[in-house]
């Protein structure tokens, strides 16, 4: 398991309804796969990988009920995964546990439905929305000096990927004299810690824990768990049923940007590893976080083959605050500064001593563009 949190951004809630979906061929042919087959294996993983066992139970319980009764039988491919998917949520909502057939749902395609008076939608009063395939934005937007002292940058994604981590270290080096750096993460869908790891040892002055990650003990025994050699991680004893393990920052050698004010931008569609990131800021303190509540996917895992296509993305983990004990999970990451997303640049460049007027000047600029930034 290389994932640590999916690229989650299905079912939030903004004025366009997005979903993740990967680039798969129309006309691929779909073999006859065993539904019950691919229900009980399902089942099975629940019961043996979940983050929490009797919640995997349940959910366990649930399919093979629904594959005792005949419910799976007349589906294939993505209706079938869509089918389990639903049952799975009816059970328990949890803002990562998904089914997928070749890979659809996983990303990295990016479908919208559009309303009907959406430019492009369909006719007034078809009551229809339009799926309209498009790329996902690219991982780093707009990485440059937005005002004088202020750096800026927005992240849609943290892929993990060798050049996006050292582009990272790129910006953060040559951003190293800022007075403030603002990071925006209003439109993140998720990914991993690569890149967090990237930037926070040039923000902390001393070593710092971030947030505490717990993995089922089983998988991680297993050695099934996704952060389990993670440089930036130290075991820690708790919970016997889980291994935990603290995310902790190590201080870079340059001390340039150690008193930089700190800015977090974020949305309901922050979501996954997005939240992670303005969790670490939250808990120690070093950054203030402006716009609204995150999307509230918390439980992190990875994709497991199922067999005949099909894929299921398991949380065997969860992230939390570790004064508090408490994660995201279906509740999101709540600001420090609540206002309207598309108004929290705005703020933050107010707050950095840019005029109202300029900064609404300089927000505009930048503002996520594309049919899938709608109105936040």
């Amino acid at each position: 398991m290389r994932l640590i949190f999916a690229a989650m951004i299905s079912s939030i809630a903004c004025a366009q309804a997005v979903a993740a979906q990967p680039a798969t061929a129309e006309s691929t042919p779909i073999a006859n796969v065993d539904a019950r087959s691919v229900a009980t294996t399902l089942a099975a993983r629940l019961e043996s990988d979940f983050v929490f066992p009797e919640q995997g139970k349940r959910y366990a319980t649930a399919l093979r009920a629904n594959a005792d009764a005949g419910a799976y039988d007349v589906l294939k491919g993505a209706e079938l995964a869509k089918k389990m998917s639903d049952d799975l949520q009816n059970v328990a909502r949890d803002g990562h546990l998904r089914v997928m057939f070749e890979g659809m749902g996983s990303g990295p395609q990016i479908i919208i439905k559009r309303p009907p008076d959406a430019a492009g939608g369909p006719p007034a009063g078809t009551g229809k929305p339009v799926m309209i395939r498009m790329a996902p934005p690219p991982a780093i937007e707009h990485a440059s000096w937005i005002a004088p002292g202020i750096a800026f940058v927005r992240f849609n994604l943290f892929p993990g990927e060798p050049g996006t981590v050292e582009a990272v270290r790129k910006f953060m080096a040559a951003h190293a004299s800022a007075k403030t750096i603002i990071f925006d993460i209003r439109t993140h869908i998720g990914g991993g810690l690569d890149e967090m790891d990237a930037i926070f040892p040039w923000l902390f002055a001393k070593p710092t824990r971030l947030a505490t990650m717990a993995t089922r003990k089983s998988v991680d025994d297993a050695g099934g768990s996704p952060i389990a050699n993670l440089a930036s991680m130290r075991i820690v004893p708790a919970n016997p049923n889980f291994v935990t393990r603290e995310h902790w920052v190590k201080p870079g050698k340059s001390k340039r940007l150690n008193k930089a004010n700190i800015f977090v931008l974020t949305s309901g569609m922050s979501g996954s590893a997005a939240e992670h990131f303005a969790l670490a800021f939250k808990h120690s303190g070093r950054g203030t976080l402006i716009g609204s509540a995150t999307f509230g996917a918390n439980h992190f895992g990875g994709d497991q083959d199922l067999g005949g296509g099909f894929t299921a993305f398991i949380p065997v983990g969860r992230t939390y605050d570790p004064k508090t004990g408490k994660d995201w999970e279906g509740v999101g990451v709540a600001p420090d500064i609540d206002v309207a997303p598309e108004g929290a640049l705005v703020t933050a460049l107010v707050l950095s001593g840019v005029t109202q007027t300029k900064a609404a000047e300089l927000s505009a600029k930048v503002a996520p563009k594309g049919p899938m930034f709608g109105k936040q």
